[in-house]
């Protein structure tokens, strides 16, 4: 049962690695509606796009209801509340997927940047393992924080101090926050095929 992925079939950007051939066919989809509960399909309906798919990250946690009220304001915290702008986070969330090469991740994740203001060019190039781009220096700090969180868990001093410079505290610790988030949703969406 793979979901029809219309970003995906959108896109003018091509994704920065190979889609797994094996993975055609998740490994666990959403639970049958009709036994979910109510409260759980009323929390469903407020990630429902329009086309009325909900995301399959999203969808897998019908099988663990009480997980899913939790994620749900813990994912829409930094993503609608956050405060780092929509900009910079979709710069780290681009540059996480790209790293993690999570094919579902990426296709979610252009969507938001382009709303986010984000160009296609940028786009692509965040997605390149050298980052070539337009990029201010504290865009190039936060390339560099994505990737220093996903290849040694930390950020180095050198690469802290651009973003320290430009953001308060509550920026700065919501950028591994961001960058973890989005970590753990490619290795949910790798692992289970979506």
């Amino acid at each position: 049962m793979r979901r029809t992925d219309l970003v995906s079939k959108s896109m003018t950007i091509d994704r920065p690695f190979p889609s797994d051939p094996d993975s055609d066919v998740p490994r666990v989809g959403p639970a049958d509606r009709e036994s979910m509960s109510e409260a759980t399909r009323e929390l469903l309906g407020v990630t429902t796009r329009p086309d009325g798919t909900v995301p399959a990250t999203v969808a897998v946690l019908t099988h663990r209801p009480a997980l899913l009220g939790p994620f749900l304001a813990w994912a829409a915290a930094p993503a609608l509340g956050g405060a780092l702008s929509p900009r910079d986070h979709e710069l780290l969330a681009l540059r996480t997927v790209a790293r993690c090469e999570s094919s579902f991740e990426w296709d979610e994740h252009v969507v938001f940047a382009r709303r986010a203001g984000i160009s296609d060019t940028e786009i692509a190039a965040v997605a390149s393992p050298d980052a070539p781009g337009p990029w201010s220096p504290t865009d190039a700090a936060l390339i560099r924080a994505a990737d220093e969180l996903t290849e040694d868990r930390t950020i180095a001093q050198s690469t802290w101090a651009e973003p320290a410079d430009a953001y308060g505290d509550a920026e700065l610790a919501e950028i591994p926050f961001v960058v973890g988030q989005c970590t753990m949703l490619s290795m949910v969406a790798n692992a289970l095929h979506l």
